[in-house]
């Protein structure tokens, strides 16, 4: 292609290479230097990889050369794939280098790159997914897109090498076609970002309908919604079990909830050995996962059982909520104290082989009885479930055990766990993505806190505070939150669910030990989403704040995918500080976000499950407490436990010394609220009118159920 290798410094990143060779030095590229571990696992391809950025667009244009953009994760199955068929392979390498600028991506690191894309890749191809490979002008337009691309040709599949071939082609002998298509393209994704409100904020009635909706998608064998894959679907099990909080007289939305959760929890895709859940079951039975595991899934899902305990009592769940967390501190703890982001799906033994038993395996480290329990109990069998080898999952019922094995068979199940895991520690194991990305530890501080709450664990609770430190910390630069923070570094400008999530994390903080510190940080994160995130015609924020790189479009996050849409949870977030604040502004931010997607939240509930549970919060009858007293006196303490049992699901509970003037200042509900008597006193509002004060238990569960 003329001039491609003409400009100098594109050479300079290319570095020399003969053609005709079969093979590249393998030497660092650009990537080697990045804060991404993703990023630098290509370090060493023969791709003349460089991070998305200035330098690569200008070497575009001045070499009038498409870059081709390959978004992926560093836990990403097919990512590593085709890294291995493709980028590691030097004749391929070779044609990438030759016919464009190539740009690597960490979707984790650049959500509003990643998000950009993939809504141009859906609307090219109807289908999204990682790896994704896009092709964009130097002005970064995409026109052409896919995800995962073969070396050969298969399944009605080109091969990537042929691919690449096809869009230099049409690049250069088609460009005005090429560009017609760039020009449409992007400006429906302006278009599609540009959102207009259609219509008044949606009526309680919609919340009613969407629980009839989702029970019409319901598997009542399975748990779940829908085929496969299932995909845990946590946020639409947090309103569920809101609404059977709320209405225990209409169980509906118990049941699904809790055959949902006891589904995945008796299922391979929850880990029966180490506790976790990997991010998705291939099949509709929850049985074999694909065995990556992510922070965000693992927190919203421990919020989840630890709900579904305080909302049913089952012990169960609670036993699968202490799982997760043990995980969680067992193996994703940074030594900072934060959390790391993910652990690969594969390790050296192949994907899946860290996770999967044989008879053999359990025979040799248990007695006879105890080995026959485990294996009747999980399904293990010389046959196996997953390419000759056992996914463990609960195949058999524990009466049933019992009956087999003996009176003490779960005794022996539960003594048998540890020696399992200790012997599993001892093989090779997935690579784990230690990236702090601040929106999931802002997601793992939440559920650590609420569930270390009421599961009666300070030392969850312990584990939050540690976390929200460091994020406050070393991920906050110059009065701005930073997305990730790997290598010693924090990067790139923080995106509205980093701020969301960080804030939904510390109010949950504040809820756990009313810390004002942590309240003052919250409403400090919500300011900023609204100066920075908010669309200044009302209709809830964008992905991206003003201050950030501008792309070809500006973005919104819109539906939950799996984690909480940033949109709806800045939404969440701000319904709650309105609570706790009285500050209209922030009920008119919730409002305009939640009338944005009103439309959408009937037609597609499960991808609007925390928009429609802030619709609930926004319509409800919503309940404040206000508690004065010292903070760790009996009286004060028994008042906010009784708080918490009573005032349902979307309440909100200040608690603070009166003597203490930032609590009142982190929380103006708690302003000129005093002590009666000298005893401390609770405070039940409604609508910020409130009941006189009271001083026992008693008392304030009447007056919170009137």
């Amino acid at each position: 292609m003329p001039g491609l290798d003409s400009p100098a410094r594109l050479s300079a990143v290319r570095g020399p290479r003969d053609p005709g060779a079969a093979t590249i030095a393998r030497v660092p590229n650009r990537l080697a230097s990045e804060t991404s571990p993703y990023l630098r696992q290509h370090a060493e391809n023969p791709v003349a990889w460089m991070p998305w950025g200035d330098e690569a667009f200008a070497i575009a244009r001045d070499a009038d050369t498409p870059i081709l953009l390959s978004v992926g994760y560093s836990a990403c199955h097919w990512c590593h794939v085709m890294a291995h068929e493709s980028f590691e392979d030097a004749e391929t390498a070779a044609l990438m280098n030759d016919l464009f600028v190539c740009v690597k991506v960490d979707r984790e690191e650049r959500p509003d790159v990643d998000a950009l894309y993939m809504q141009a890749t859906l609307a090219m191809t109807g289908r999204g997914g990682w790896p994704m490979t896009v092709f964009i002008t130097p002005s970064g337009e995409p026109f052409w897109a896919g995800t995962y691309f073969p070396p050969e040709p298969r399944h009605g599949m080109p091969s990537f090498r042929d691919v690449l071939r096809g869009v230099a082609e049409a690049w250069r002998e088609r460009r005005g076609d090429v560009t017609k298509q760039a020009d449409t393209l992007t400006q429906r994704l302006r278009e599609q970002n540009d959102a207009v409100v259609g219509g008044g904020m949606p009526g309680p009635e919609l919340v009613r309908d969407v629980v009839r909706g989702l029970a019409d998608q319901y598997d009542d064998t399975h748990g779940g919604f829908g085929g496969s894959p299932k995909f845990p679907p946590s946020l639409a099990l947090d309103l569920l079990l809101r609404r059977a909080w709320m209405q225990p007289e209409q169980p509906r939305a118990r049941e699904m909830a809790e055959g949902t959760l006891r589904a995945m929890a008796d299922g391979g895709i929850f880990d029966q050995v180490g506790g976790g859940f990997h991010r998705y079951a291939v099949d509709d039975i929850w049985l074999v996962p694909h065995f990556e595991k992510m922070l965000y899934d693992n927190a919203l899902l421990l919020r989840d059982y630890a709900l579904a305990h305080r909302v049913t009592g089952d012990p169960a769940h609670a036993r699968t909520a202490e799982a997760i967390a043990t995980y969680l501190l067992r193996e994703m703890r940074l030594p900072s104290g934060a959390f790391a982001a993910a652990q690969d799906a594969d390790s050296p033994g192949g994907e899946g082989a860290f996770f999967v038993w044989t008879p053999d395996e359990i025979q040799a480290l248990l007695d006879e009885r105890s080995a026959r329990a485990v294996m009747l109990r999980f399904g293990v069998t010389a046959g196996g479930n997953f390419e000759g080898r056992t996914i463990l999952n609960v195949a058999t019922p524990m009466d049933e055990v019992v009956r087999a094995v003996g009176g003490d068979a779960a005794a022996l199940i539960e003594q048998a766990r540890p020696v399992l895991l200790t012997a599993r520690s001892a093989r090779a194991a997935p690579a784990r993505d230690d990236t702090a990305v601040a929106s999931w530890n802002g997601l793992a501080i939440g559920a650590l806190a609420e569930a270390g709450v009421t599961l009666a664990r300070p030392d969850w609770i312990d584990a939050a505070r540690v976390a929200a430190r460091f994020v406050l910390r070393e991920m906050v630069v110059a009065g701005r939150l930073r997305r990730a923070h790997a290598d010693g570094r924090g990067r790139h400008l923080g995106t509205l669910d980093d701020h969301a999530d960080m804030a939904d994390g510390l109010l949950a903080l504040y809820a756990a030990d009313f810390n004002p510190e942590w309240l003052l940080a919250a409403r400090h994160l919500a300011d900023r989403m609204l100066d920075l995130f908010a669309d200044p015609t009302g209709n809830g924020f964008f992905l991206t704040g003003s201050d950030a790189p501008a792309l070809v479009a500006r973005t919104r996050d819109l539906e939950d995918q799996p984690t909480p849409s940033g949109n709806a949870q800045a939404a969440w977030v701000l319904v709650r500080l309105h609570g706790l604040t009285g500050d209209r502004r922030y009920e008119e931010g919730a409002e305009g976000a939640v009338r944005l997607v009103g439309e959408q939240m009937a037609r597609w509930p499960q991808a609007f499950g925390r928009a429609i549970a802030t619709l609930d919060a926004l319509t409800c009858t919503r309940t404040q407490v206000a508690i004065a007293g010292p903070l760790n006196g009996p009286a004060t303490i028994a008042l906010v436990e009784c708080a918490r049992l009573h005032a349902g699901p979307y309440a909100v509970i200040a608690a603070g010394d009166p003597l203490d003037p930032r609590a009142a200042e982190a929380a103006p509900l708690l302003a000129d609220r005093p002590q009666v008597n000298g005893e401390p006193a609770a405070y039940a509002c409604s609508g910020f009118t409130c009941r006189a004060p009271v001083t026992t238990p008693q008392d304030l569960a009447t007056a919170l159920t009137i």
